[in-house]
């Protein structure tokens, strides 16, 4: 937020906020690029390296990494970030590397963890007097996934397994599995549009949560757009017979 001074003309206000408004809307144009947008750490592994890229063919930028917990806290354990802060020149890749240490052993072994990665973005000084600069930041998922939960990519999903259940004129989702599962989207049908407002949603494992959206929004046959691995999006084409609706398998 931008806040005029006594002493700042209409006319200056309004150039500042114009300014504000063309670098709000540039967000979307990051000069420091990630590879992914979600990560998963597989319990046997040490160590995952994440690719970055500055966007920016004439400027160096600094990207500044680091590990949040599921309420946002700054964390050093069990996962920290190699190097913390780093120069990436013009146009140059690089890499950042998220390391485990001994204590990730204590997180529970029957179910997914999750942590966040954040990568923020520091622009070289301006030699331009009067300019407003901005440091973007990017926000990720990280999924520690214990070495006895790895999935078989020619399983069927565990997705599958989803329940939901309705209570008045709310959908409840039921998780039984190990795995946090995020939705996207939601529609009435196979094909269809989404529903309007309806709002993403991560279900922790072995666990309930209500769907964000009425259940007449979504009729007797919702179909729930969730996040997989690769950061694809696969549907879950649900059918209901009363009170439950269950996942009907895609025909290979």
């Amino acid at each position: 937020m931008i806040r005029t001074q006594k002493g700042i003309s209409p006319t200056n206000t309004l150039l500042i906020t114009g300014l504000f408004l063309s670098l709000w809307a540039s967000a979307a144009s990051a000069a420091i690029a990630l590879d992914r947008t979600r990560v998963v750490f597989d319990g046997d592994q040490r160590s995952v390296s994440l690719s970055l890229s500055n966007q920016n063919k004439q400027l160096p930028y600094l990207a500044q990494g680091w590990m949040e917990d599921e309420a946002g806290n700054k964390i050093q354990s069990p996962f920290t970030v190699l190097p913390p802060v780093q120069r990436i020149n013009p146009g140059k890749p690089s890499q950042v590397k998220i390391q485990s240490l001994p204590t990730v052993k204590t997180l529970p072994q029957d179910r997914e963890s999750v942590y966040y990665f954040n990568l923020r973005e520091i622009p070289p000084k301006s030699e331009k007097p009067n300019t407003l600069q901005i440091a973007l930041q990017t926000r990720i998922k990280l999924f520690y996934r214990p070495e006895g939960l790895a999935i078989d990519p020619y399983a069927v999903p565990p997705q599958d397994s989803l329940t939901l259940t309705q209570q008045g004129d709310t959908f409840v989702v039921n998780n039984p599995t190990p795995y946090y599962v995020t939705f996207v989207d939601a529609a009435r049908q196979k094909g269809g549009d989404g529903v309007k407002d309806f709002a993403p949603m991560m279900v922790a494992p072995k666990s309930a949560m209500p769907l964000t959206v009425s259940a007449s929004a979504v009729g007797n046959s919702p179909v729930l757009t969730y996040v997989n691995d690769y950061g694809g999006r696969p549907q879950l084409n649900f059918q209901c017979t009363g009170k439950t609706c269950v996942v009907v398998p895609e025909k290979k």
